[in-house]
């Protein structure tokens, strides 16, 4: 993957894919066995009616991960719960990504819901699955074999109080008087604080964690770097500082800034160990649906189908209108890119920033 994105890998924030069809014209008992293992609805299943079947003989569903005001997850839960009449149990909404995979052994995760680089790191640990509508999702946000793949991005952003200060155009107005700005969490511990500071850092598409760490440094020593309950700036992703403006737009507004357009995205994959198997990929299924693509943009993210969906006229338009703006193509971070910019952080984000 390059630094930035090319074509393909910019269908990550408003991309591919036209579903298949999810019936089949054969008569039931021409049809054969289920296997809940298998690695597509075609070839262990035959259709969603078949697939469905042998999720509610399962009965649950384990997610982890999903707080339910993030992309819209609370919603998406309950209406594939209703839809498949399945028990959906949330297994620590607040865990990060590394600490669903270091769970995974005790609590029993269907599914996962992670970052890029571990999803890459612990690839063998996923069954792989291929969604309807796999060939449309670029090569960029799937593994090939199908053992992971992307539901849906956001670009950083910064929030503001467009009471309190002026539309920020670039991160480095964030020192200018006014400003008291917040990350989202501890960028050693949070993906999201984390994608702040190299929104910060990026100079002509390239990270340079230096810069970040400097321009945070400068407001901590300023006075100006303070917690999310004080301040009238917040880095974030796009979608969480969507769905803050969403409830007072007169009191906060989102801008991506266009020479830090940093792009990031989730993306899913089955537990190898899944202990509902048919469960899992029917979700996998759901998420992947235009039902399931749309209320992921209802919560403010980006859904990797997007693209192929408005073709199709099937994303809803209305809400696709009210997502912020972006400047362009997102710049996406390698996984080296990301590994030599945690390895700064850790030695020089407490000395410098605290």
């Amino acid at each position: 993957m390059t630094v930035r994105t090319c074509a393909a890998a910019a269908a990550l924030l408003a991309s591919a894919g036209c579903g298949a069809s999810t019936s089949s014209s054969q008569p039931a008992e021409n049809l054969p066995p289920v296997n809940v293992q298998a690695g597509s609805l075609k070839s262990g299943f035959a259709n969603m009616e078949r697939l469905a079947e042998a999720a509610k003989r399962e009965g649950e569903l384990n997610v982890i991960a999903l707080p339910r005001d993030w992309v819209n997850y609370g919603e998406i839960i309950d209406t594939f719960a209703d839809k498949y009449g399945l028990k959906v149990n949330e297994l620590e909404p607040g865990a990060s990504s590394r600490r669903q995979i270091d769970a995974a052994a005790q609590l029993k995760p269907d599914v996962f819901d992670l970052t890029l680089d571990v999803a890459v790191r612990e690839a063998a640990r996923f069954a792989p699955y291929k969604v309807l509508g796999w060939q449309d999702l670029p090569d960029d946000v799937k593994d090939p074999s199908g053992a992971w793949y992307a539901a849906y991005g956001g670009y950083m952003s910064i929030g503001y109080d467009p009471r309190a200060v002026k539309p920020p155009a670039s991160f480095a107005d964030l020192l200018q008087p006014g400003y008291r700005v917040a990350l989202d969490g501890d960028p050693l511990r949070s993906a999201s604080a984390f994608g702040g500071v190299m929104a910060a850092s990026m100079r002509a598409g390239v990270p340079r964690p230096e810069q970040g760490v400097e321009l945070f440094a400068k407001l901590k020593q300023g006075g100006r770097l303070t917690d999310l309950a004080r301040a009238n700036t917040i880095v974030a992703w796009d979608h969480l500082n969507a769905a803050r403006s969403a409830g007072q737009p007169d009191a906060w507004q989102v801008t991506i800034p266009r020479d830090a357009a940093l792009g990031g995205y989730h993306v899913q994959a089955i537990n190898k160990a899944a202990p509902h198997p048919a469960a899992a990929r029917l979700w996998q299924e759901f998420l992947f649906s235009d039902e399931g693509q749309n209320l992921l943009q209802k919560g403010w993210a980006r859904p990797a189908r997007g693209e192929a969906m408005t073709m199709k006229g099937t994303l809803d338009t209305a809400q696709a209108a009210k997502l912020p703006k972006a400047p362009g193509p997102p710049v996406l971070m390698t996984i080296p890119q990301a590994d030599a910019a945690k390895a700064y952080l850790k030695r020089e984000w407490t000395k410098s920033v605290g």
